[in-house]
């Protein structure tokens, strides 16, 4: 796994206390969801992570899983394995999009391998080594990364606790349900409203997770 367990049962005692005192609504989300069950996936390459990222994007998962399955075969190595960086930096573009990717994601495959090769992605153990800001700002340099993907793999596979997600329609509309606002606050507002005094912690995203 590349984190352990996050949310032990005197740690979610002491999110409950903290909202208590400073934010009841944050404090009633915690109670609702009770224990947290979340786990980290394993991680085992940023490369393959961010690749299957790529190939995700704006498409059904079958059909993701349907192009993953032909780029794996066509350029993958024994027992199913998933290509290398320095496999994909040496295929042809039209190789690419003969498995089904389009020019857009071939680019940012192409992109993303070269980021690779250059330590730029790192293996799981530098990573893991980075703090949050430090993992964005580099795996933002690839093309077709953006802050939102690298969010989601801090959470749900590096297991950091303190990311908000701003930019995320779930997440924003989750808070404008939770505190009864008309309107969609802006990912700017829901920064300056998660970055307050009151919500400063690292156990912040646990709350926006319930």
């Amino acid at each position: 796994m590349c984190s352990s367990d996050l949310l032990t049962q005197p740690t979610r005692r002491r999110l409950s206390a903290h909202f208590r005192a400073a934010d009841p609504v944050m404090a009633a989300l915690v109670e609702a969801a009770g224990p947290y069950r979340l786990r980290p996936v394993h991680c085992d390459s940023p490369f393959e992570h961010l690749a299957r990222a790529i190939a995700s994007q704006q498409i059904s998962g079958a059909a993701a899983r349907a192009i993953l399955g032909r780029f794996v075969a066509a350029f993958g190595g024994k027992a199913g394995a998933f290509p290398r960086p320095d496999r994909i930096s040496t295929v042809r573009d039209e190789q690419l999009r003969a498995v089904g990717f389009s020019a857009t994601k071939v680019a940012a495959l192409k992109d993303l391998a070269r980021h690779t090769l250059a330590g730029v992605v790192p293996d799981t153990r530098t990573l893991e080594s980075l703090d949050d800001a430090a993992i964005v700002t580099r795996l933002t340099q690839v093309r077709g990364i953006g802050p939102w993907t690298v969010q989601m793999m801090l959470m749900f596979q590096l297991g950091r606790l303190d990311v908000l997600p701003r930019d995320d329609y779930g997440v924003r509309n989750g808070f404008r349900i939770a505190y009864g606002k008309r309107e969609l606050p802006t990912p700017a507002t829901l920064e300056k409203f998660g970055r307050s005094e009151e919500h400063t912690s690292e156990l912040q995203s646990l709350a926006y997770l319930v």
